[in-house]
């Protein structure tokens, strides 16, 4: 069970969030079936948008990350809601090539050192909004912290980290999102900070090592009095269902529908995010069609 807890520095200037997330990374490995830099790259990213999730104001809230590198993953994708759950999807999930220089799992090798981080938050309102920033180095955790200087301009540092046994399931995965709030700018704070994060080991090695989200928590601001403000768990859950597929398959109009109908005995649709498949007989879309058809009716194209 992935654990994720909250945090404030008791001048309140200080939020720090950390999350044990090996779960998440684990079940993204079997469904995805990904290869070990894969896993570590998609974990990566659904660590960071659990992260941010929580931060929402709302549980109906939602944060979709994209993350276009021009590695060999190609597109990474993690969905997330209020409550930090979230699910994910990459476009080629194995990827084969060597250790980087430090004899690690070459993350930016994969993910590519070129390209995009894009976030879209859905917060209830007419329009999203919608930050770009350029990838700045494709190990995701800078990736991050450069989103929130430029798009949201809030101090933050970002620490992630997935770690792959040698049969390619997950050992440990997690880590934290530490940011300065408005009014936290006094030097000695920031010093503080600085100097606990600049001791820790790597969230990896943390949670291998026996700590806990709550334990990173408050390493990170040691000397500032943490205040724990909730402990949650967060999974990786798909929101997928029959219902949309249906609604998807209404928006593809009725010419396509009619085809598929005509030339397939069954059509399959799967879930990109959790593999789920969908069955649809020819009767089926036969209702499909005469929905379509009564919505062209009720609504006429005006010419």
């Amino acid at each position: 069970m992935a654990t994720l807890v909250r945090s404030i520095s008791q001048n309140g200037g200080v939020i720090c969030t950390a999350i044990d997330s090996t779960d998440i990374a684990a079940k993204a490995e079997q469904i995805h079936r990904t290869s070990a830099t894969v896993t570590a790259a998609l974990g990566r990213l659904l660590t960071a948008a659990s992260l941010m999730g929580v931060m929402l104001k709302s549980q109906e809230n939602s944060i979709t990350i994209r993350l276009q590198g021009d590695g060999p993953a190609g597109l990474l994708i993690a969905v997330t809601d209020g409550l930090g759950n979230v699910r994910g999807d990459v476009e080629h999930p194995v990827v084969e090539i060597p250790l980087n220089g430090k004899g690690k799992l070459d993350v930016a090798g994969a993910v590519g050192r070129n390209g995009r981080l894009s976030v879209v938050k859905d917060l209830g309102m007419r329009d999203p909004y919608i930050g770009q920033v350029p990838i700045v180095s494709g190990e995701i955790a800078e990736d991050i912290t450069h989103y929130y200087a430029v798009s949201e301009q809030t101090p933050t540092v970002c620490a992630l980290g997935v770690l792959v046994n040698p049969d390619l399931t997950v050992k440990a995965a997690g880590g934290f999102l530490a940011q300065l709030l408005p009014g936290a700018m006094e030097e000695d704070i920031i010093d503080r900070l600085e100097q606990n994060i600049g001791k820790l080991s790597s969230v990896t090695q943390l949670l291998t090592g026996g700590a806990s989200a709550e334990d990173i928590c408050r390493m990170v601001l040691d000397g500032l009095a943490p205040q724990i403000l909730e402990t949650t768990h967060p999974e990786y859950r798909c929101s997928c269902s029959r219902q949309r597929v249906e609604r998807a398959l209404l928006s593809i109009g009725k010419a396509d529908l009619q085809q598929m109908m005509e030339e397939e005995e069954v059509v399959e649709v799967n879930c990109h995010f959790c593999g789920k498949k969908y069955h649809f007989g020819r009767g089926d879309l036969r209702i499909l069609l005469e929905k379509a058809e009564k919505k062209t009716k009720d609504f006429p194209v005006l010419r």
